[in-house]
Order: C-alpha cells, then structure tokens, then sequence
C-alpha cells in the first residue's frame, strides 16, 4: 500500500514538473486535455485521487506516455551494480545498462602492463570512440602511431583505424564511451567472447 501511495506520489510530482518545464499554467495544460483547471490542481496536489482515463489525455496534453508517466520509481531503475570482467591485463565494468544512453555503453576499464597491444591486436570497426584518463597514463596505439594520454586528458579517434588501448609504464583507468560496435568489440572481448582483429 505504501508502495502505490508513493507512485501516486511521483506521478503528480511528474505532472507538476512536466508542466512547469513547459512553462504552462493549470488553465494551459487544463485546456489541452479538457479537464478543468481546478480537478487538475487536486490532481497536482493530491487532493483528487487520479483515475486512469485523466491520465491519457494529461500524458499525450504534456507529449510524454501513460507508461512514462507511471512506470516505477524503484531504485533499481537508478542504481547499478556493475561486476567486474577479466581477461588479461584487461578489467571492465559497465557503468550504463548496455545501449541504454542513446545507443551508447559507459565503462570502466583497468589496464596493466601486460595487456597485449601488439599488431596483431589491433582491432578495427565502424564509428568513433572516446576515453578519458582517470589515472595512469594510457598507450593508444593508432595504426603506426603509439600516443601517451595522461591523467586528465581525453582522446577521441576514428576507430576505423586499427587500434588498441594499454598502460603505459604501470595500471591505468580510463572512463570509456563506446558505441554498438565498439562495445561488442571491446566489451565482448573482456566478457571472454573472441574480438575482432585487424586483417
């Protein structure tokens, strides 16, 4: 019961706000699902209980959906857990629900010394890719070109060229952002799945 009070909760909450952002009065969002201003303030308020054929026309009033509107607030939505996976000189952790962040996976990787970032390791696939150094200095081999990114920097790069990330004189962390590809390249690898090589 608890639970249901606190959802009804957030969904006025999420009513309120998504008015206010758009920077609409009662009477506009009232006028644009034909409710009348006053049952849309109980609504808001919590003074009107909610009923589900006021919350079609509020949710398509406001552009959103009836799920959107009252999927759960649970934290396990918010907070993620992310476990560690190995391969050598390689450990991953998803820090996003994988493609959840417009087609894009955030993680974090520590590299050592012993990472393989010979030729033959090289990996190439479509689109580009983006890490930051959060300690470390990290070695990005480029094709022929081997570039040192400290601690603080950031590098960005096509990765149609053939590439690969390792530590450079001791462990590294870097922050990534991947896309598709690069996240079942890369990812996939640390998951213990073969990856791509470069011809």
């Amino acid at each position: 019961m608890e639970q249901e009070l606190d959802l009804d909760t957030v969904i006025r909450q999420r009513i309120r706000g998504l008015r206010l952002a758009r920077g609409w009065t009662l009477d506009a969002l009232a006028s644009r699902c034909d409710i009348s201003p006053s049952n849309l303030s109980r609504i808001e308020t919590g003074r009107r209980r909610i009923a589900l054929d006021q919350l079609v026309p509020i949710a398509r009033a406001l552009d959103t959906t009836l799920d959107q509107l009252v999927e759960s607030a649970d934290d396990e939505d918010v907070v993620i857990r992310p476990q560690p996976c190995q391969t050598r000189g390689l450990t991953s952790w998803l820090l996003s629900r994988e493609r959840s962040l417009h087609g894009v996976t955030v993680a974090k990787m520590r590299i050592t010394p012993d990472r393989p970032t010979g030729p033959e390791h090289l990996c190439v696939h479509p689109g580009r890719e983006w890490f930051t150094v959060l300690s470390g200095t990290a070695l990005l081999r480029l094709g022929e070109r081997t570039i040192l990114v400290q601690t603080g920097n950031a590098a960005e790069f096509s990765t149609m060229t053939p590439h690969v990330v390792g530590a450079h004189e001791g462990p590294v962390e870097i922050l990534t952002i991947l896309d598709h590809d690069g996240e079942r390249t890369h990812l996939h690898d640390a998951h213990g799945h073969p990856a791509p090589q470069a011809p």
